[in-house]
């Protein structure tokens, strides 16, 4: 065996070692965390156990416990209600609301049901299945059924259809789930009104427990709950709905004979400013007053008849066609310690406090009543984390999360248009623009004309020296690459608050791009081919990395993150954070890499490969970070690939097919790993594991595949993927190969100046390594995520711009002899054979 063989096997062992840390430590680590939680916990249960008296919280309350039973003196009341935002609080419109806000805690409500738009059955059938469900569909867009009161034997109205639609939907719902855990524990309950009957039915359509009926008098509703709350352990009041006007909740006779096409929310225009008016009105302002009153009856009877109870105030549902967060507030011992002026609610579900779903209040009201929850419960029980904030202030911050979360909606349509638009007229005028034939035909065709400013645009296409636009063209490309990273800084400002935040956001955005580009292409390391490529995926390395470290506040609301409203992803990497992630570290990799491979030292830059992909994983996949387990399974391969040919060893397709394969079998054992938790421990991957024990694999395949192909012939940014793709495989290399062989007389030999091309993967050898990293990570998570061509699309925004930079340097320093250029290199290109690159030019000439 040859030293070079042994070098080979060692660094092939350690990447292996890598790859096993890599995919290894996002489980691992989760578990540790949860041993450290353990011992604290256990060693202060002793003592809470022998101590008699109650513990008290700040305000004076006994701290209930999760896992204590609930006692029928200190209920859970749930008061639910529909359309209600804090942007209708104040506090002489809403008093009763704005008090409760001021002690208690509070958040906004994610209510994102089954469709874009959550009417008051769906977010009622939430509560009742703690996942998403919804009503069938109306006949008419934007309408909602009306809910019906319960008959005297306790059957709810329309119960099958709810079942039937639960069924027909791919959130694998079971309505009545919650009914049914408060008929087996035997927990009395009450249900007041249509909205909380759905809410504690059982599977087969029947209340659990005792109903009322809910009068939309306040002070007769306040009597009814008074004289029904004692004795049970949970109580559920519906206290109405707000809509908007042309919105209304219409009868059984509106139900589609066909499923609706529903429009696309990106789609969906803005309200005009009738329509803006009209979701202020006073109508509205009169229906948020009268569910001010009933909820104010609710709370003064049971501050009379149970006055330690817990109250959790929800508003469950959205108030016409457009998608928004809605109130939540809790107030009661249940809570635990809640500062004496109040506080936020939190959720694991989402880590973002003041941001709670609707499917964590199933959750939240089984842990409050001590009944231990299903495994299939997507949503975690709320949380209270202080603010130091008073009620108004806190009312205040949460209609501005809100107003953040409205305002970016409209505006990322025509940014992500944009963006795609910027990317083709850049691979447009490196393709075509800098053909020389086509700059003559452009001047000839202006040379007609005998105008002033014809005559110098003549003059300045037929000039022939490339250095000024083969400059213009890298400032351009860098310019371009920046703008994703300039999307997540624009969010640092409060533009949502100007009067035109759209105009702010984006023009934000392109003036940080130009920042960001005027300090890579001027900077000291301007003279290194890939120094502005390092500026600008570094900084988007660091932007993403601490953004995602410090709980991922830049993505939420962002131009190329993710809507709170839409109740995706609310913490981690979303897919488009991933892609640019993937992409900036590969490129960081690329470019610390490459003088080291030149220098002959490919072992140390193969390691150092590594080290930044052992980095990138762990953050992309570590449950408490990144929190992205489908990012792993495409990263790994995509820096095990960099790091072998940096290393020098040649890339085979039974080397990819090893990757790959041994790739897959990693993630499908440490799925089964992750599947041989707790339930409540799980992540994704070990839920699939059990999706696919109990049969319902096709299903998520289907639905993936459905979705993939949904965004590959129905977005813009296939046209960024595909443009992308053409600019680097074909319209960047034939027409190098062509100047490379005719010099001057090629159509792009006048960029080099007279001088010789050469080969651009001789003198940066690391760049054709990163190209195929670059292709392989993003093929696997095109092929493996549901969001398809949206992911190598964001890849491309970046990657492809600041390769073009790469060739305009490298052209630049090629074709000046005043300038300090780039002398060929003399070390072979990694994945190449050990001829001179002259040698593999002419062979490759005379093939053709």
């Amino acid at each position: 065996m040859t030293r070079r063989s042994r070098r080979q096997r060692r660094i092939v062992l350690v990447l292996a070692v890598a790859v096993v840390l890599g995919l290894f430590l996002p489980l691992v680590l989760p578990l540790f965390t949860a041993v450290a939680a353990a011992a604290p916990a256990s060693t202060t249960a002793a003592p809470a156990s022998t101590t008699a008296a109650p513990a008290s919280t700040a305000a004076g309350r006994p701290a209930a416990t999760a896992a204590d039973p609930a006692d029928p003196d200190a209920p859970l009341v749930v008061i639910g209600t529909t359309g209600l935002r804090w942007e209708d609080l104040s506090a002489l419109a809403t008093p009763n609301l704005w008090e409760l806000t001021g002690g208690g805690a509070a958040a906004n409500l994610v209510v994102r049901s089954v469709r874009s738009t959550t009417c008051p059955a769906d977010g009622w059938l939430a509560l009742s299945a703690g996942r998403r469900a919804a009503d069938v569909p109306m006949e008419d867009y934007g309408t909602c059924r009306r809910l019906q009161n319960v008959g005297e034997d306790g059957t709810v109205p329309a119960w099958q259809t709810y079942l039937d639609a639960a069924a027909n939907d791919a959130y694998d719902a079971t309505p009545g789930l919650l009914g049914d855990l408060l008929v087996s524990t035997g927990t009395p309950s009450l249900a007041v009104g249509p909205g909380a009957a759905v809410a504690l039915a059982t599977t087969d359509g029947t209340v659990a427990g005792d109903h009322a009926f809910a009068f939309a008098n306040p002070e007769r509703l306040g009597h009814q709950v008074a004289a029904n709350l004692p004795g049970h352990t949970l109580a559920v009041v519906d206290v109405g709905s707000v809509r908007d006007r042309n919105r209304p909740l219409v009868g059984a006779e509106s139900l589609a004979r066909e499923p609706m096409p529903e429009p696309d929310p990106s789609e969906t225009p803005s309200p005009s400013p009738g329509e803006a008016w009209l979701l202020r009105s006073p109508a509205r302002s009169q229906q948020v007053a009268g569910i001010d009153q009933r909820i104010g009856a609710v709370l003064t009877a049971v501050r009379e008849t149970t006055p330690d109870a817990t109250v959790l105030v929800v508003s469950l549902a959205d108030s016409g066609t457009r998608s928004m967060m809605q109130l939540a507030v809790a107030d009661g011992p249940a809570l635990g310690e809640v500062p004496a002026e109040g506080a936020l609610l939190d959720s694991r579900s989402t880590r973002q406090p003041g941001m709670v779903q609707s499917t964590d209040l199933t959750p939240t009201m089984l842990a409050w009543l001590g009944i231990d929850g299903p495994a299939g419960l997507v949503g975690a029980p709320l949380r209270v984390e202080p603010d130091g904030l008073s009620g108004a202030a806190r009312a205040a911050h949460l209609q501005d999360v809100s107003d953040h979360a409205v305002a970016v909606r409209p505006v990322k349509g025509p940014f992500h248009s944009a963006l795609v638009v910027v990317n083709l007229l850049l691979y447009a005028a490196v393709t075509v623009g800098l053909n020389r034939k086509n700059l003559d035909r452009a001047a000839d065709w202006l040379g007609r004309r005998e105008s002033h400013t014809a005559r110098r645009a003549v003059a300045a296409l037929r000039s022939r020296r490339p250095a000024t636009a083969l400059r213009a063209v890298r400032a351009v490309a860098v310019a371009v690459g920046a703008i994703p990273v300039a999307s997540y800084l624009a969010n640092m400002l409060p533009w949502w608050r100007a009067p035109s935040p759209g105009v702010v956001v984006l023009s934000a955005t392109a003036l940080i791009a130009a920042a960001i580009s005027a300090v890579a292409v001027l900077g000291p390391w301007r003279r290194s081919i890939l120094g502005p490529v390092a500026v600008v995926s570094g900084l988007t390395t660091v932007v993403l990395a601490v953004d995602v470290l410090t709980g991922a506040t830049l993505q939420l609301s962002s131009l190329m993150g993710v809507e709170p409203q839409v109740g995706g992803r609310f913490y981690g990497f979303n897919n488009s954070s991933f892609s640019l992630f993937a992409a900036a570290t590969i490129l960081v990799a690329t470019c610390v890499a490459d003088p080291l491979v030149r220098k002959g030292r490919g072992a140390l830059a193969a390691a150092v490969v590594g080290a930044i992909g052992l980095v990138a994983v762990v953050l992309d996949g570590a449950p408490t970070i990144g929190a992205d387990f489908g990012g792993p399974p495409a990263l790994v391969p995509g820096f095990l690939v960099l790091a072998l040919l940096a290393a020098g060893i040649r890339l085979t397709w039974q080397r990819i097919v090893v990757v790959l394969g041994v790739t897959g079998v990693l993630a499908a054992s440490f799925s089964v790993i992750d599947w041989l938790r707790p339930p409540s421990e799980r992540s994704h991957l070990g839920r699939f594991v059990e999706t696919v024990l109990d049969g319902g694999l096709w299903s998520v395949v289907g639905r993936k595949v459905a979705q993939n192909l949904t965004n590959l012939f129905g977005s813009t940014l296939t046209f960024l993927a595909i443009g992308g793709i053409v600019v680097v495989v074909v319209l960047l290399t034939r027409p190098l190969r062509n100047a490379a062989r005719r010099g001057q007389n090629d159509s792009y030999g006048w960029l080099v100046g007279g001088g010789a091309v050469g080969r651009i993967d001789a003198d940066v050898p690391m760049l054709r390594p990163a190209v195929l990293s670059l292709a392989v990570t993003f093929t696997i998570a095109f092929l493996a995520n549901d969001s398809g061509i949206v992911l190598p699309a964001i890849g491309i925004s970046l990657a492809v711009p600041l390769l073009v930079s790469v060739l305009a340097g490298w052209l630049l320093a090629r074709g000046e002899p005043a300038q300090t250029s780039v002398p060929p290199s003399s070390v072979r290109v990694p994945g190449e054979s050990d001829a001179s690159p002259a040698d593999v030019t002419e062979a490759s000439d005379q093939a053709r």
